[in-house]
């Protein structure tokens, strides 16, 4: 869980008794948080009903004794609740924070002296806030919800003029993940210049980030201006290719074949695009993107059996990757599509699935 349950410098940055959060290591996650280790294993294998019920436990046994805690444990809780689809229910405990204001004093640390004497700022976690904006758009408060992801970034951007070093580069991340979720809202609302007046904002100060410029050359491709979005992705591949960076090189490498199939596919140049997938997934043989693409270029192609034997060998190599709402969905239509009695074969998938699934898995996608 992406969180920041660590203080924020704001009264004296010089002072020796206070540090910058980001940066403040402990020993383990459990000399931060009683038990946050187990939350974090439990959350990364997609065990969202123990997660709920090892908060329940945790506040009926009083295990949680400070203040931050509390705060931990109910982002735990949100998340695990919105995870499960549970979006009412998830609302509801936010409303127990008090006048729904994130940033109000008891919830400082500095509130605190006693139990925090070298710590200022806020102990909101970061995923907390970012589940306060999410909540209503799932709730169909669309409009609530938007204000809110744009208070979100403004609260970002507040914090990056006075970051530098680790911490700097955490809350950059942070900026950009915002603004995928507001750009995510929009794009679904097809409001297109929304969303490229706000990849242009942030590609200004980030102008060489090979992430957004793909981002911004798929914006390009919905409004069906090709020609710009070739040109984007052309870039991409020159910034990847000028800072030749090692540390993420199978990742930017399988982007720039991704960008160039999406291309091919848009031109309906199916045999192209399935050689871009295949040399993603032999670099990394976890490339979900690409093992589904390739699979639905094949099915364009009319080779309904290996593009169902595509789907079909990702499931058994790598499951816990590649078990996903929308490869599941595209596996069964080709089971559709392929074979009179479906029923039974989907059937047997489904069952499957019930067995190695994490909780939020949505069985609902085989269409049964």
């Amino acid at each position: 869980m992406d969180s920041d349950p660590n203080p924020e410098p704001q009264s004296d940055p010089q002072s020796p008794t206070t540090t910058d959060p980001l940066t403040n290591e402990f020993a383990t996650l459990n000399d931060l948080t009683h038990d946050l280790a187990s939350l974090q294993e439990l959350a990364a294998r997609g065990s969202w009903r123990s997660i709920l019920d090892k908060v329940a436990r945790a506040r009926a046994l009083s295990l949680l004794q400070k203040p931050h805690e509390h705060l931990t444990y109910l982002a735990f809780h949100v998340l695990a609740l919105s995870k499960l689809r549970r979006f009412t229910d998830a609302s509801a405990e936010l409303d127990s924070l008090e006048n729904d204001d994130l940033d109000a004093p008891h919830y400082l640390y500095q509130t605190y002296p006693t139990i925090y004497p070298t710590r200022s700022g806020s102990m909101v976690p970061f995923s907390l806030r970012w589940l306060h904006a999410l909540l209503p758009v799932k709730l169909g408060q669309r409009q609530l919800g938007l204000d809110r992801f744009y208070t979100l970034l403004d609260f970002v951007r507040s914090k990056l003029k006075h970051r530098d070093g680790i911490s700097v580069n955490i809350w950059k991340k942070r900026e950009v993940f915002i603004i995928n979720s507001i750009i995510g809202h929009h794009l679904i609302n097809k409001e297109f210049s929304v969303c490229l007046n706000l990849i242009h904002h942030v590609l200004s100060s980030d102008p060489s980030n090979p992430i957004l410029i793909s981002k911004l050359g798929y914006i390009q491709m919905q409004i069906g201006d090709l020609e710009s979005a070739k040109s984007s992705f052309n870039r991409v591949e020159a910034v990847i290719n000028q800072d030749g960076k090692s540390e993420s090189e199978v990742e930017l490498k399988n982007l720039v074949n991704r960008n160039k199939a999406m291309v091919y596919m848009v031109g309906k140049d199916y045999v192209s695009a399935v050689r871009e997938y295949e040399e993603c997934i032999e670099r990394d043989p976890m490339d979900v993107v690409a093992i589904n693409n390739k699979a639905i270029c094949l099915m364009y192609l009319r080779d309904l059996p290996d593009s169902i034997k595509v789907l079909e060998n990702s499931l058994e190599r790598v499951p816990t990757v590649a078990l996903n709402e929308t490869l599941v969905v595209n596996l069964c239509s080709m089971y559709e599509l392929a074979y009179v009695n479906h029923s039974d074969i989907k059937r047997t998938l489904s069952n499957w699935i019930a067995r190695v699934a994490p909780d939020d898995f949505d069985s609902s996608c085989t269409r049964i």
